[in-house]
């Protein structure tokens, strides 16, 4: 299992960041009007949306919600069309880099909170393609352990273009290229498979490992990050060792 995974459990156990319920739905509501602005309100047809709608749900999110975020970014409602995806570069402490994935109605909001945390935790804004080229967009998909058979998971995977299946103690990882995304998803679900996780997501081309104590320090800007109302997801390339999870646990 990745550390990147690990620490997203140990969050969760914690009742960290995202675990904040309101701020959890405001996230997941502008994924969901921003994909269906782009791509249209139907599920069947904008893969984007239906993986904004199936992290919805699998949040917990009241399908009300869900429909009236559908209903304003496919209506008439100006404050839909106000918000954009944008992309922000930083270079973290010990050589390390981040990418910051915002969803926002404010630009000049945005990079001055992002600029503040990341000055604060001794790094800096790097300009657009400055960090970005360490890193290749992926599909990302996980099946808990339990229950699933791992050499089933990977005839599965392969078959439908997935690049690397990671099977661990907790959950079975497939990674692939943005473009099989769909045939994965459609082939698990044929075999009756649900996953518990899946999204495109930026993948350092080579992980940065550093010390424990170097490590918890990029791993607290990530986290200052990824509580600002705006920010959807952040990324390094830092390698999250096990013993850099316990120090940041403890």
């Amino acid at each position: 299992m990745s550390g990147h995974s690990k620490w997203k459990t140990i969050k969760r156990q914690k009742g960290a960041a995202d675990a904040k319920r309101g701020a959890m739905f405001t996230r997941l509501t502008r994924e969901i009007m921003l994909a269906a602005r782009e791509g249209g309100g139907s599920i069947d047809t904008n893969f984007k949306l239906r993986l904004a709608v199936d992290k919805a749900k699998a949040s917990s999110m009241p399908k009300e919600n869900i429909e009236r975020a559908i209903s304003r970014a496919t209506g008439a409602d100006k404050d839909a069309a106000a918000f954009e995806s944008l992309m922000y570069e930083a270079y973290g402490p010990h050589g390390s880099g981040i990418l910051i994935q915002v969803v926002t109605d404010n630009k000049n909001r945005t990079v001055s909170e992002v600029r503040r945390l990341v000055t604060r935790g001794n790094g800096n804004m790097a300009e657009a393609g400055a960090v970005s080229w360490q890193f290749t967009r992926k599909a990302y998909i996980t099946v808990p352990r339990e229950g699933n058979d791992p050499d089933k998971l990977f005839e599965i995977g392969v078959d439908a273009g997935a690049d690397d299946v990671i099977t661990s103690d907790d959950v079975i990882e497939l990674y692939a290229a943005p473009e099989q995304f769909g045939a994965i998803v459609h082939a698990l679900e044929k075999a009756g498979i649900r996953p518990s996780e899946s999204e495109l997501r930026m993948e350092p081309n080579t992980k940065l490992e550093l010390d424990p104590e170097s490590t918890v320090s990029v791993m607290k800007i990530v986290e200052g990050l990824e509580e600002l109302d705006d920010v959807q997801n952040v990324y390094t390339n830092v390698e999250f060792s096990d013993a850099a999870l316990a120090l940041l646990a403890a």
